[in-house]
């Protein structure tokens, strides 16, 4: 994705959230229930319920930028049954992500050896 400026940090809400909400609603959520400073020039992301449209949220210094992209035909690959309420993605994976990848599917395993 080409942006007019490189985040210091990418976060993932993974929740759906109201796509009504705009700057303000979706600044609130970063500030009250994941607990970060929206000032921070990190970048936000979200999905809504159906997983087509997705919103970027950043600061850039002189105020908030909001970036949405809907998908016409298939869904975003978003976690929805991890236990994290958020999680921090590399701009790699961001690419990934709006390119249509799972970059968070999978989750490490742990077994134990019956020896």
């Amino acid at each position: 994705m080409k942006m007019f400026v490189e985040p210091k940090c990418i976060y993932l809400h993974r929740d759906a959230v109201d796509f009504r909400k705009s700057i303000d609603g979706l600044v609130a959520i970063v500030e009250g229930e994941l607990e970060r400073d929206a000032y921070t020039g990190a970048l936000f992301l979200f999905c809504n319920k159906a997983k087509d449209k997705l919103k970027l949220v950043y600061w850039d210094k002189t105020g908030f930028a909001l970036w949405y992209k809907r998908l016409e035909k298939q869904k975003f690959k978003w976690p929805n049954k991890a236990s994290l309420q958020e999680f921090e993605l590399s701009p790699e994976q961001l690419d990934w992500l709006l390119s249509g990848y799972d970059v968070l599917g999978h989750e490490e395993l742990r077994y134990q050896s019956m020896i």
